[in-house]
């Protein structure tokens, strides 16, 4: 069973982060390291994605007057393409909905794999540079 809580650890929740990214980080010669991510995540809202109380994921938003932008969503590499990533998006809907807003938004690497879940999950892409899609969905 699924389910989600507030980050306890960001730390370990940054160490995740960096290990599922670092491939893509040093494929676009950016510099980041845990302590860089930690302080990046730590004024976001943050929940771990929790498979029997073991911490298998993370989702990380920020809101504004209409739209809930998910600023990172990971699933441990043990636990990827086993529908994680897609319950995490369905919660990240269900979040937004619930502050009010009408719009998901996120940015994805333009070589990571997350981008098919992310059209299969409804969103566009509104715009493109040579790293990023930046994507969004609407809300019901």
């Amino acid at each position: 069973m699924i389910s989600f809580q507030r980050t306890e650890n960001l730390s370990a929740s940054a160490l995740m982060t960096y290990e599922n990214m670092r491939s893509y980080y040093e494929h676009y010669a950016v510099d980041w390291d845990c302590s860089k991510i930690e302080e990046q995540i730590r004024d976001l809202v943050n929940f771990d994605l929790l498979l029997k109380g073991e911490v298998v994921g993370a989702i990380r938003l920020a809101f504004d007057n209409d739209s809930c932008y998910v600023r990172d969503l990971q699933v441990s590499h043990n636990h990827q393409n086993k529908g994680f990533g897609a319950a995490a998006l369905a919660e990240c809907e269900r979040l937004a909905i619930n502050s009010g807003t009408n719009c998901l938004k996120l940015r994805v690497f333009r070589i990571s794999p997350a981008y098919k879940l992310y059209v299969r999950s409804g969103f566009v892409v509104d715009s493109e540079d040579e790293r990023f899609y930046n994507m969004s969905k609407m809300l019901s």
